[in-house]
């Protein structure tokens, strides 16, 4: 059995994935990379499958119809093998000194017997144009070097949450707990960290630089006006992370802590939601976020109270133009501080 399954999924990536996937290669037979054509129109099948001719021990080339992004990462979680799984932009890649600590860590817990659930690293903003590079690390909120639980987690800050570019889960966790990202919908990314969250007993923080987050490209997803374009896509997400929250806050059992942390990451993303709207200023897509807030209030009116009664429920609520005006320089400020976007 692999140690390691990376999915990649591609889509018209032709002209960077190869860079991403020689990246994981240095893996060698501990990993398994899966790259997942989702119905390409250019040469990315052709380049995945000369891969597998090459690496036929490491690379499957799998080709499906286009399903999104979502559909990409289920059909590699379907399909993985290895003891742990990790997904992979095919215009990201990974960094080759921390990768080897990555698997270093991942034998040794093997080796010991232990059952680690989530492993998580830092990753870095690899901004077009930026010299100076931004990591997101964990080590205020995490402890380094060891495995802990819920309890033992600290405070995480505004804008250190745990992404898809920071973990890496045990495929069989993944499985179990039936996970299903929708298709052909973007920003699924936050499902895939948020719906395992309570399936997730041990945990080990490596603090190393592993994963490189490239920014810079036009079309790329995360861009503000293609956000703006794709709302409803974001508000679906945010929907059913709202709905997967409000079923389980409440169950017996359910670490504080963890409860905490997935409170505070809807919150983020019931506020992304929000100012997108706000700052296109379309009747539209105004109205989208009304719909979008008495929708949480008629789904479950208690978790509803406690975000629209917190600092930024009552920020994206602020009546009026001028109300949105000082949601939207809030915002901006944001940009400028945690550089994203």
């Amino acid at each position: 059995m692999k140690l390691l399954s990376f999915a990649v999924p591609c889509y018209n990536s032709q002209d960077y994935m190869e860079k991403c996937v020689n990246s994981l290669l240095k893996g060698g037979d501990d990993v398994e990379i899966l790259i997942v054509d989702d119905g390409s129109k250019d040469r990315t099948l052709e380049i995945a499958q000369d891969f597998e001719r090459r690496y036929p021990n490491i690379v499957r080339a799998i080709h499906q119809e286009n399903k999104g992004h979502g559909g990409a990462v289920n059909t590699g979680i379907e399909n993985a093998t290895g003891l742990y799984f990790k997904v992979v932009d095919s215009d990201d890649w990974v960094k080759e000194e921390a990768y080897m600590k990555v698997l270093e860590t991942l034998r040794e817990l093997t080796s010991d017997g232990a059952k680690l659930d989530m492993l998580v690293c830092n990753y870095v903003y690899e901004k077009e144009g930026e010299t100076k590079k931004r990591v997101i690390s964990y080590r205020h909120a995490m402890p380094v070097g060891e495995l802990f639980t819920w309890d033992n987690v600290g405070h995480f800050r505004k804008g250190q949450y745990i992404l898809m570019h920071s973990v890496i889960f045990r495929t069989k966790l993944l499985k179990e707990c039936g996970i299903k990202l929708p298709e052909h919908t973007f920003y699924v990314d936050n499902l895939y960290v948020f719906e395992p969250l309570p399936y997730v007993t041990n945990m080990y923080y490596l603090d190393v630089n592993f994963y490189r987050y490239y920014i810079g490209r036009e079309d790329q997803s995360v861009n503000e006006k293609i956000m703006i374009r794709r709302i409803d896509q974001q508000m679906l997400v945010n929907r059913k992370m709202y709905e997967f929250y409000s079923g389980i806050r409440n169950a017996f059992g359910l670490n504080k802590k963890l409860r905490k942390y997935m409170f505070s990451y809807l919150e983020i993303i019931t506020t992304v939601s929000s100012v997108l709207c706000i700052v296109d200023g379309t009747r539209e897509n105004l109205s989208k976020k009304e719909d979008l807030w008495d929708w949480m209030k008629q789904t479950d009116k208690g978790l509803y109270s406690k975000l629209r009664g917190g600092f930024l429920g009552e920020c994206m609520n602020l009546p009026g133009r001028v109300g949105r005006k000082i949601s939207c320089d809030g915002y901006h400020l944001a940009q400028k501080f945690f550089h994203f976007n």
